[in-house]
């Protein structure tokens, strides 16, 4: 039989569960606990009672996941058996916070946690291959452009503290970005690995010396730019790092050269003095990051109250429901990093920063055993995206870093962000599924 034949053949029998399937149902249900103790004791600290929807919400949880769960040891049993759980907690997590901070927005984050499962499972049933993402770059890299852009259109996109982030269509808002990020993920990983040789190896004589061929790097540094461009547009910041790192960090991994991070360096360098000086609201983060004191009555009051809510947070915290998160200005979206810092302190908030160094540990794995170079570096490109992501928000609530105003990972609120980080999560485990773990 050919090699097509038996890989129909394989496809075609009966998958058996892996124990890895019993782990994960183990730590799901682990992580359901969690979410549901802290809710308990969030409604505790707060009202002194147990709150009469416990039962309903305990059901509710525990449905979804398993319903992720269930998904998972249908469509890809083979896959990891800890970035479910880790999904689920933070996830979880973030909606006790959320329901702390206001019950109206922890309703409509419900409703997206469950439409975020749905995802997950939906591109579990349609990408049953990454060889079918690796097919269709070109498109993939339209769309990627075309969400981007979306903002930019009169009358559909909003404009919210200074960037034009956001989509309205009726009464629904996202942010497009969330998902092009994805989509551009999978352009480069797939262009990267089929020009990797022509980018790695010197085949042009300049004089004496051998230098690599600019040809085959146009396409993907026209889609890079493009993209940039765009959000330098939309007055945004935080997103075009994101992407610039992810890029480069791919283009890296591709070819292994290290001259691309040097030069990664300096461009950031040269960005962010031009950002700076173009948009107001880049030299006004860069200077609260450098001390928000003097401004602590007008552009520095959010950090300056962000370091008080951790400063109080201490070590143990104050306890779920006892601290004053509200406090911090918006605190249920860029800033609740610094809630979990003063009602859990260090301890509450070590176990976010672990949870995120157990995705990205993941991530990583899944890449090194991917059996294709796409999935590889599909993988690692999704992985780096993520954890960045995570790193960069969390680094600029603590002011290791200038803020840029990204969401942290399933935990802050907004549905685009956790629809599209439960679709990122979704084709890891399809990675991971086909390498068999």
């Amino acid at each position: 039989m050919s090699t097509v034949e038996l890989e129909g053949e394989a496809e075609r029998r009966p998958r058996i569960p892996k124990p890895r399937r019993r782990t994960e149902l183990g730590l799901v249900l682990l992580a359901d606990f969690a979410v549901v103790g802290a809710y308990v004791l969030a409604s505790l600290g707060a009202s002194a009672s147990i709150p009469g929807n416990v039962a309903p919400l305990m059901v509710a949880i525990v449905g979804l996941s398993l319903l992720a769960h269930l998904a998972t040891r249908w469509l890809a049993p083979d896959a990891d058996p800890v970035l479910l759980p880790l999904a689920t907690l933070l996830n979880g997590l973030g909606y006790v916070m959320i329901t702390r901070l206001d019950h109206h927005l922890a309703g409509l984050q419900a409703t997206w946690s469950a439409l975020g499962i749905v995802g997950y499972v939906i591109v579990l049933v349609v990408v049953r291959s990454s060889r079918d993402l690796d097919r269709y770059r070109y498109l993939l890299a339209l769309g990627g452009g075309l969400l981007m852009l979306m903002p930019l259109v009169p009358h559909l996109g909003q404009n919210i503290n200074g960037a034009r982030l956001w989509v309205r269509l009726g009464p629904i808002s996202f942010q497009p970005v969330e998902f092009a990020k994805i989509a551009l993920a999978i352009f480069f990983a797939s262009y990267l690995v089929e020009k990797r040789e022509m980018m790695a190896t010197p085949t042009v004589r300049v004089g004496n010396r051998l230098i690599t061929d600019p040809r085959p790097f146009g396409p993907v540094l026209l889609t890079w730019a493009v993209s940039l461009l765009i959000m330098t547009a939309e007055r945004d910041v935080g997103f075009s790092t994101l992407v610039f790192a992810m890029f480069v960090a791919m283009l890296w991994m591709s070819t292994d050269r290290v001259l691309f991070l040097v030069l990664f360096a300096l461009l950031l360098v040269f960005g962010a003095f031009l950002a700076a000086h173009l948009f107001p609201q880049v030299n006004e983060r860069i200077a609260n990051w450098i001390n928000p004191w003097p401004h602590a009555a007008s552009s520095g009051y959010q950090p300056v109250q962000a370091e008080y809510a951790m400063g109080t947070g201490g070590v143990a915290g104050t306890g779920l429901g006892l601290g004053h998160p509200g406090d911090v200005p918006i605190a249920y979206s860029d800033y609740i990093f610094s809630s979990f810092g003063e009602e859990l302190g260090f301890m509450g908030t070590s176990i976010i920063v672990m949870s995120f160094a157990l995705i990205m540990g993941s991530g990583i794995r899944i890449a090194l055993r991917a059996r294709s170079e796409f999935a590889k570096l599909l993988a690692a490109g999704l992985t780096v995206t993520i954890s960045l992501q995570a790193f960069f928000i969390m680094g600029g609530v603590v002011r290791l870093l200038p803020f840029t105003g990204l969401a942290l990972p399933f935990v802050a609120y907004g549905g685009s962000s956790l629809l599209a980080n439960y679709v990122l999560i979704a084709l890891l485990m399809r990675i991971s599924d086909e390498a068999g773990g």
